[in-house]
């Protein structure tokens, strides 16, 4: 059987079925990019590859995913980080004026270029750590121009780099300074004349918004799942991070991709997201930051059967962070998630999260042949050890 690369000599962490998948003495073969043999060696098809890589024993797993991360944005906010070191929380920090709105007004000045080159050392640090699909989110614009120009910049930047970009319209995200007082305004702009303008330029690949007291309330983020079904999007949401608004029932309710944050979801949320399918995006750079003390459910998500992806959240105000194998360790040691939970996090349950579980995160034939080939002994590795990356290659569709 012809084929353009065979990796052969290799472990596999395939992250089928319910754990790691393991294929102690294993091959993949690619055409085309795609996945033509993920599995055992023995009994394997004959295949007459044009090229042949030794693994040497190394390991292979699906190409890491991070399916939430703010990568675009302008400037910083180091300085907020000063001021909650000093006490201040981040609703003081948001109703002084920072927060989203002080990126937002770093994001508006920035052109597209600009934007694109500053994402650019986020996405690399990503991609040196083994990531092949990067989700990322609008959300500092605030406004039609300022928004295209921030998924127009995400776009790019799968054009710039060999990486997989899902793009998530996030007008939703916080209260421009030319509607304070008036959120139902602002809500009737983004559900009747962003959204339907950015999916008729196909510039967004699902829906977000911030259910939270200092974001948007329940009523108003169905207005813009209403205006996302309509547009034929899918949804996500940002839920139940600072208190319990009972936002993670409502967008399983609209059969949201996922739900995300996460720490103040109750027994309801949990059910309703199991009912629907619905992915746990857990983010502990984000809890770890902001100093957080409640955990997320994770017991009652796991016996309700939710699956559970971790990511980033990569974003100047409360997690600065680019690196998915340091989230696996938070992962591991702030929620207590097991090896095999923390890298079904970043491959199979985080595709789920995209809506792209047919196309990435496992190694099987079919799928887009992404993967990361790791200098270690065993995966547990990748979750235990903090500041070493231990990639010895990165593969993107098949390249």
């Amino acid at each position: 059987m012809r084929c353009d690369t065979l990796w052969r000599e290799a472990r596999l962490a395939t992250m089928t079925g319910d754990g790691l998948g393991i294929v102690e003495r294993g091959l993949v073969a690619a055409a085309g990019g795609i996945i033509a043999y993920a599995g055992p060696a023995a009994g394997a098809p004959a295949f007459d590859p044009r090229e042949t890589i030794a693994c040497a024993g190394r390991w292979i797993t699906p190409g890491l995913i991070d399916c939430h991360t703010h990568l675009i944005h302008a400037g910083d906010r180091a300085r907020e980080f000063e001021m909650r070191l000093d006490g201040a929380s981040y609703e003081d920090i948001a109703r002084a004026g920072g927060g989203i709105v002080s990126t937002m007004r770093a994001t508006r000045a920035a052109s597209e270029d600009e934007l694109v080159a500053s994402a650019l050392p986020r996405l690399d640090a990503l991609i040196a750590e083994g990531a092949t699909t990067v989700e990322v989110k609008s959300g500092y614009g605030l406004d039609l121009d300022s928004e295209l120009r921030m998924l127009r910049a995400a776009r790019r930047l799968g054009e710039e780099r060999p990486v997989g970009i899902a793009a998530t319209f996030l007008g939703a995200h916080a209260l421009p300074p030319e509607y304070a007082g008036d959120a139902d305004a602002y809500i009737a702009v983004v559900a009747d004349t962003m959204l339907p303008e950015i999916a008729r330029l196909g510039l967004a690949d699902a829906v977000d918004a911030f259910c939270e007291g200092i974001g948007f309330t329940a009523e108003q983020t169905q207005n813009v799942f209403d205006a996302a079904k309509r547009a034929g999007l899918p949804v996500k949401l940002h839920a139940e991070q600072l208190s319990n608004q009972h936002g993670a029932a409502l967008a399983a309710r609209y059969g949201a991709l996922s739900a995300d944050h996460l720490e103040y979801l109750d027994e309801a949320g949990v059910a309703a997201m199991a009912a629907s399918n619905t992915v746990a995006t857990l983010l502990p750079g984000a809890y770890y930051f902001m100093r957080e003390t409640k955990l997320p459910p994770i017991d009652a998500l796991r016996a309700a059967g939710v699956p559970i992806a971790l990511a980033t959240d990569c974003n100047p105000g409360t997690s600065p962070l680019t690196s998915l194998l340091l989230v696996m360790n938070m992962g591991a040691t702030l929620f207590r998630l097991t090896v095999a939970e923390c890298l079904a996090g970043v491959t199979r349950n985080a595709a789920r999260a995209l809506g792209l579980e047919g196309q990435i995160g496992t190694l099987e034939a079919g799928k887009r042949c992404d993967l990361a080939i790791w200098d270690i002994e065993h995966p547990a590795e990748l979750v235990y050890r903090m500041g070493l990356n231990p990639l010895h290659a990165r593969i993107w569709s098949g390249q």
